[in-house]
């Protein structure tokens, strides 16, 4: 699994960050970027499907 971060979509809510910071992290401005090229490690499955779920932008995907 891998998650997506929609650079032009974000705006900086840092929800995403808040809720898995193991999975993304932010600029200096709030926006996320992917960690890991956006591999999710085993077992932080449902953190993926959580900050996708959370995202006011729809700015976060999975790619199965």
């Amino acid at each position: 699994m891998r998650i997506k971060v929609d650079a032009e979509k974000c705006e900086g809510h840092s929800r995403c960050y808040s809720l898995a910071p193991e999975l993304v992290d932010v600029d200096d401005l709030g926006n996320a970027f992917e960690l890991n090229d956006g591999e999710v490690p085993a077992g932080l499955e449902d953190k993926a499907r959580l900050i996708v779920d959370n995202c006011p932008e729809f700015a976060i995907t999975i790619e199965e």
